[in-house]
């Protein structure tokens, strides 16, 4: 990659991005979540405790109750950036079909933001809009500190998912 970057980078700038983070030994136990701007600048964010339960939840309450596949942490490219939802959830063959893509193309059927004090809500709302955009059926946004969960469809947003899923036990 070039010292200055002049231009937001395009679609295979931003995953070949994704792929060398990815492979850099500095980054290989970084305890946090990474995302990338359009620019390709690495986003930190810290994760706590908290969040990192509440993630945990959401893997078990999807596997057990939808099956398929759940994904944390995975890179997704959007039309702006490379986002990795906290958790997401896909079909066994969507997985199969895109096993060997890095990031994903095309976002998994949901898609999970876990807010974190620092986060702004427009931002959330904004990779919400994007993984949408990229073809997830549903995003979600989880706020811990208020345990409550914003839905967001394609037409925007949603009184509760659409999916089958009992998801009282998530703040648990």
């Amino acid at each position: 990659m070039s010292e200055v970057i002049e231009h937001a980078l395009n679609a295979e700038a931003l995953s070949q991005r994704w792929r060398e983070i990815l492979d850099d030994p500095r980054l290989a136990d970084f305890a946090g979540k990474i995302d990338l701007d359009c620019w390709g600048r690495i986003i930190i964010g810290p994760v706590n405790t908290e969040y990192g339960a509440i993630a945990a939840n959401l893997a078990v309450l999807f596997s057990a109750q939808l099956g398929g596949r759940t994904l944390v942490e995975v890179g997704i490219r959007t039309s702006s950036a490379v986002y990795a939802p906290d958790v997401a959830w896909c079909t066994d063959e969507f997985l199969q079909a895109r096993r060997n893509e890095t990031p994903l193309e095309t976002a998994p059927a949901i898609c999970v933001e876990i807010a974190s004090p620092s986060n702004a809500i427009q931002d959330l709302r904004g990779k919400a809009r994007a993984y949408l955009d990229a073809g997830a059926t549903e995003a979600w946004i989880v706020f811990p500190r208020s345990r409550r969960i914003e839905f967001y469809g394609k037409a925007g947003a949603i009184d509760r998912t659409q999916f089958e899923l009992d998801l009282s036990r998530v703040f648990d």
